[in-house]
């Protein structure tokens, strides 16, 4: 029998997680008055804004909303940010994502914020798999998931019901 449908995380436990993260996120930055949320366009973004709204509750750091576009089937295409590089310099910055699969997506996108100087770098995703191509690393993750190379995460985070499921 093969389980077409398998939902790895439900809405209860992301808001846990996204919970989790943000006071991740506070205890690492808690001398700073500000951060950046960096989110890779689409459910990276939609996560960062989930855990800038969890900040503001938890802390009184000011949050940075940035939206990252980066062209997933060209990642070496310019990478466009919704602020400009003089507004994360010397910032404590945070690049998000969904899913941390082969690490494509977020080692590009390091390179990208690796141009301007920061206080300090780290990145956040809320499912992240072992099949790495890059050495990058999540700093902070909701979790681990050991799948197979043709399974695939999908992830909703829009809506009345949050969910990960694996496909």
């Amino acid at each position: 029998m093969t389980v077409k449908n398998n939902v790895i995380l439900n809405h209860d436990e992301i808001n846990d997680k996204i919970r989790r993260i943000a006071f991740q996120i506070y205890e690492t930055n808690v001398y700073e008055t500000e951060v950046v949320l960096a989110g890779i366009d689409k459910n990276g973004y939609i996560f960062a804004k989930k855990l800038k709204h969890m900040l503001e509750k938890i802390s009184s750091i000011t949050p940075i909303l940035c939206k990252v576009s980066i062209d997933k089937k060209n990642p070496l295409a310019e990478i466009k940010t919704s602020i400009s590089a003089e507004d994360y310099k010397d910032k404590s910055v945070i690049l998000v994502d969904d899913v941390l699969n082969s690490g494509t997506t977020l080692i590009y996108g390091v390179k990208h914020f690796l141009n301007v100087p920061l206080k300090q770098f780290k990145t956040a995703v809320l499912v992240n798999r072992n099949h790495k191509k890059y050495p990058v690393k999540a700093d902070f993750k909701g979790i681990s998931l050991s799948t197979s190379l043709h399974e695939h995460i999908n992830i909703v985070l829009e809506g009345k019901t949050f969910e990960a499921v694996l496909e």
